[in-house]
């Protein structure tokens, strides 16, 4: 089943058939597309990232619970959890990006054993939120949207970037062995992050954002996407930023294994965004396609179960 009884004033299929989504093509990208990031990357790993843990409240049988802190590009201070396990020895490490409504803790149910896992808290969200950044996703999205340099996402792939230098300043020996999970807006962020990153080895993204942004501008939508609709109607010329933030392109250039699960029914990020990221893919790639994406349904906590089991295996020989 693609469709589901909703209220929403459009359908959150959008009329595509799994066969038309499989076959969503990216946008043109900038020609500086690739500058652009190289140069950011670059500047990003110029930073010391100086990481600290501290033992946290949470107890748990199978993981030492630490608070995470950090420093990423300009300075900005970054808050999240570390998993370190308790009863294995640590082989691989993993970094965690969340959706656009932060988190409140740590995973605990990750299906990689035997990993360190950092859940940074990407700039102005939920541990790592600062004025006069907005931590409602409506406005977050549009901080900075008409400065292409100093739009929000830029910070928020670079903080991605620090969390994997604090990894491995943390845990030398991940370094090789590193993973990246993101969810929603954590998936769109780990698509812009990971061409440019050899040090993640492979990466799940889950029904990701911000994949070709034209149709993410053109599609009816709630959430943050909705907000970004709105500041275009009103002031115009978004995609003059938007083009160099657009997943898709840089999924193009993503050379590692990838995890993608995409959703089929989706009205906060329309499912033809998901899906443009993962044809874009040009190397080795994996699909779990979801009945639904940020919409509750029959057969989630089954889909649910059966991606973990996908993940388990996708991500054993990291």
């Amino acid at each position: 089943m693609t469709s589901f009884p909703h209220t929403f004033p459009f359908d959150p299929t959008y009329g595509y058939t799994l066969d038309t989504l499989l076959q969503v093509d990216c946008p043109e990208e900038p020609p500086d597309f690739a500058q652009f990031w190289i140069g950011r990357y670059q500047r990003a790993l110029a930073s010391t990232p100086e990481p600290r843990l501290t033992p946290a409240r949470e107890c748990h049988p199978d993981f030492e619970v630490c608070d995470l802190t950090f420093e990423s590009a300009d300075h900005f201070p970054i808050g999240g959890w570390a998993l370190i396990p308790k009863h294995r020895s640590i082989r691989r490490g993993v970094v965690v990006g969340h959706g656009y409504g932060g988190r409140d803790g740590p995973d605990f149910d990750l299906p990689i054993g035997d990993a360190v896992c950092l859940f940074p808290c990407f700039r102005g969200l939920s541990r790592s939120r600062r004025p006069p950044i907005s931590d409602n996703p409506a406005f977050h999205v549009l901080h900075h949207i008409d400065r292409r340099d100093d739009y929000i996402l830029a910070g928020c792939v670079e903080d991605l970037w620090l969390a994997v230098s604090a990894l491995i300043a943390l845990f030398p020996h991940t370094a090789g062995h590193i993973g990246y999970l993101g969810t929603s807006f954590g998936g769109g962020i780990g698509a812009l992050a990971l061409p440019w990153d050899r040090r993640i080895r492979r990466a799940h993204l889950e029904v990701p954002t911000f994949g070709h942004m034209p149709l993410r501008l053109a599609l009816p939508t709630v959430g943050s996407g909705a907000a970004v609709q709105e500041f275009e109607r009103r002031h115009g010329h978004v995609l003059d930023t938007l083009r160099y933030y657009d997943a898709a392109c840089a999924a193009r250039r993503i050379a590692i294994p990838v995890h993608v699960a995409a959703a089929r029914f989706d009205p906060v990020v329309a499912p033809p965004g998901q899906f443009a990221i993962y044809n874009a893919l040009p190397g080795p790639k994996e699909l779990f396609v979801l009945d639904a994406g940020h919409f509750d349904y029959p057969a989630r906590a089954r889909q649910h179960w059966e991606l973990q089991e996908r993940l388990r295996i996708f991500f054993e020989p990291l």
